[in-house]
């Protein structure tokens, strides 16, 4: 069984605050030690559920969060960037599962750290008139590879924003969510263990491969803080405006993904101001 993992941060025990999860923060080297542990949690479920080959992508900021050697040896680690698939490069239909841990909820949502890929940049995404972030854009472009996602760890907005957008997905609440920058914290040997026991039982049950070859053709929009980034993206064939700071494109997933994180990447050529994570 070849199994998945894309890594967050935001949505990791115990973080809270943009200190907690940006390089150079007071408590980033913390930060990024608590990561490592939830991502050994819903590793070490993988293995025990059988799980003989284990990848774990770096998803958060700079992509070179995790270190290396406080990784389970059970997995192999994507790091660094850019990469074509961002969040979830390297996934195939070779994969049977995918788990996302330390994940949050989309632009605008309640949720610990909420944001949409580029923090403030991004307003809104939409996929096919659906309000999306990173969850459901995530599950749905696995989907389309014909990977199923089976688990998700996050605060408490981001296993509900994972169920209202497929309940078939097993989530686990690490803390809860008071304000953007504020949880009751679950205790940690806790959370783990949760993440752990999840995802060993997400991945024992059996899970129903989508068929990619049925999924139809999706329309991206992306609202965006800022009007010249949507002109200048006008200028890539395929993209078009519905209004000034809007834009949308369609096509089949997952090329579109693909097409995003080239938006992304004129986005922050042209804003003056880094994402804040």
């Amino acid at each position: 069984m070849r199994i998945y993992i894309s890594a967050d941060m935001e949505g990791v025990t115990g973080l809270v605050d943009a200190e907690d999860v940006q390089p150079g923060g007071r408590d980033y080297e913390r930060g990024r030690l608590m990561m490592a542990e939830d991502v050994n949690a819903a590793i070490r479920g993988a293995v025990a559920a059988g799980a003989t080959e284990i990848t774990v992508n770096d998803a958060h900021g700079p992509m070179r969060n995790l270190l290396p050697e406080a990784l389970h040896p059970a997995a192999r680690l994507i790091r660094g960037r850019p990469k074509q698939m961002g969040m979830i490069e390297g996934l195939t239909s070779q994969h049977d599962a995918v788990i996302c841990v330390g994940y949050h909820s989309r632009a605008g949502a309640p949720g610990v750290l909420s944001h949409s890929f580029m923090g403030h940049e991004i307003e809104d995404i939409w996929l096919d008139g659906r309000p999306v972030g990173e969850i459901g854009l995530t599950q749905a472009t696995a989907a389309a590879i014909g990977v199923p996602m089976v688990g998700l760890t996050g605060d408490d907005c981001a296993c509900a924003e994972m169920t209202d957008w497929d309940a078939s997905v097993a989530t686990v609440a690490v803390k809860y969510a008071r304000d953007r920058f504020a949880a009751a914290l679950r205790p940690a040997e806790e959370a783990r263990a949760a993440i752990e026991e999840t995802v060993a039982a997400a991945l024992s049950a059996p899970a129903k491969a989508p068929d990619a070859a049925a999924e139809p053709a999706s329309t991206l929009t992306v609202r965006w803080q800022s009007a010249s980034v949507a002109s200048t993206l006008l200028g890539i064939p395929g993209v078009a405006s519905t209004d000034s700071r809007t834009v949308q494109a369609q096509g089949a997933l997952p090329d579109l993904y693909r097409l995003f994180g080239v938006w992304m990447r004129v986005a922050a050529s042209l804003t003056n101001q880094p994402p804040y994570c």
